[in-house]
């Protein structure tokens, strides 16, 4: 087998379960080695590290799946990866029929994404290792879950970071006309061929949860509101008015039609429209919200822009906080994996100065138990979930 030998002195976090091996940190290659093909990475005195595959043409060059010599190019490896995977989410989630099978580096399968909704997969190929890897885990996935159908949801920016096609694809079955799955007992359609990330937004599940207590006989604004899962969960924790905002047409029809289905459709109202120039409409119609939810879209999708994300951040936070009424609650997200805690605390404080409020942070929360951080790897953390008070 290939073997990559680390410069020295570039072995500790490696050693300490970081699965990534960045191409600065490896010596000079005798021989060129094609994309995707498994290598073992060794210390530069030649100790074993880890086996993983190789990329060229990324900055991230090797990627550890094991820490054992045991063979990454076969059926029965994905298989045991996948079970285990499985094993972990039945244990904390029963039989929930929505549910990331599969969290990348978190599995230990970098690169790969599984979301199960109901019988059907969607899947992401995220890396080049891999995608070129596609027919062993299919055939993994076929033996461990057996669907009825497994979507490609490969039109994501970072592949083409990895020279790697954006693109959505049956890749087994045939997908059947209603796909509905169960959320904390709410019922959710979710669009796997045309929907937002993988179909549905599975990393706020306990976040959802925690609207409860908090929102009864108050009006609630949910902004970048997708599919209505905050939105109806709100209402049915026993707020009087939910109004949603989504710049996407396709995704305020959804929230819609998931309302209705879990008779909240008197409560929740849904608009499409740009969140940031309603806010400002909102602010200058001087209307007041008990609650409000913001969970945007990454702004910051790589390091060269987090000062342009944080300002985005910044300015919708603060326009939010200006919405609070007295003693109003404020739910704030980032899924931007580059704005590390607090940082994204530091924008709350600026924005709550600009803003002309006092805030109370009431706690701080992350991504649902089945997006597994790993110690070793703080990038697989990337939700915060900020819960705020404005104090008057």
């Amino acid at each position: 087998m290939i073997q990559l030998h680390l410069r020295p002195g570039h072995d500790r976090r490696v050693r300490r379960g970081h699965p990534w091996v960045f191409s600065n940190e490896l010596q000079p290659l005798r021989n060129k080695i094609a994309p995707g093909e498994t290598v073992e990475v060794l210390t530069a005195q030649g100790e074993y590290l880890g086996t993983g595959y190789y990329n060229p043409h990324s900055l991230i060059a090797a990627r550890l799946l094991s820490r054992s010599r045991e063979d990454i190019d076969s059926v029965d490896f994905y298989c045991e990866r996948f079970r285990t995977a499985s094993r972990i989410r039945q244990a904390i989630y029963g039989e929930a029929n929505a549910v990331r099978m599969v969290y990348g580096e978190g599995d230990h399968v970098p690169g790969l994404v599984i979301d199960r909704y109901d019988n059907v997969l969607s899947v992401q190929f995220l890396t080049f290792g891999i995608d070129c890897r596609r027919d062993l885990i299919l055939q993994a996935l076929l033996q461990v879950f057996d669907p009825v159908a497994i979507i490609g949801r490969n039109n994501v920016a970072v592949r083409a970071l990895e020279n790697l096609p954006q693109e959505v694809e049956i890749l087994y079955g045939e997908l059947p006309e209603r796909l509905e799955i169960i959320e904390n007992g709410l019922r959710f359609m979710v669009d796997v061929l045309q929907g937002q990330k993988t179909g549905h937004f599975l990393d706020q599940k306990e976040n959802h949860l925690a609207l409860r207590e908090r929102v009864a006989g108050k009006r609630i604004l949910d902004l970048f509101c997708y599919s209505g899962s905050w939105a109806i969960h709100a209402a049915r924790y026993g707020a009087k008015e939910v109004l949603g905002i989504d710049i996407s047409a396709g995704a305020v029809a959804l929230a819609q039609e998931n309302a209705r289905l879990n008779f909240q459709d008197a409560t929740c109202r849904f608009v499409q429209a740009d969140v940031f120039d309603r806010l400002r409409e909102l602010h200058s119609q001087k209307e007041r919200f008990d609650g409000i939810i913001l969970d945007p879209p990454a702004f910051i999708k790589n390091r060269k822009r987090l000062r342009e994300g944080i300002k985005g951040y910044l300015t919708i936070n603060r326009r939010a906080m200006e919405l609070l009424a007295t003693d109003g609650i404020l739910f704030t997200c980032t899924c931007s994996h580059h704005m590390d805690r607090e940082t994204f605390l530091d924008t709350l404080r600026k924005a709550a100065f600009q803003a002309g409020r006092e805030m109370r942070l009431l706690e701080i929360r992350g991504q649902s138990y089945d997006h597994p951080v790993l110690c070793s790897c703080p990038e697989t953390e990337y939700l915060k979930c900020a819960v705020m008070q404005a104090c008057g």
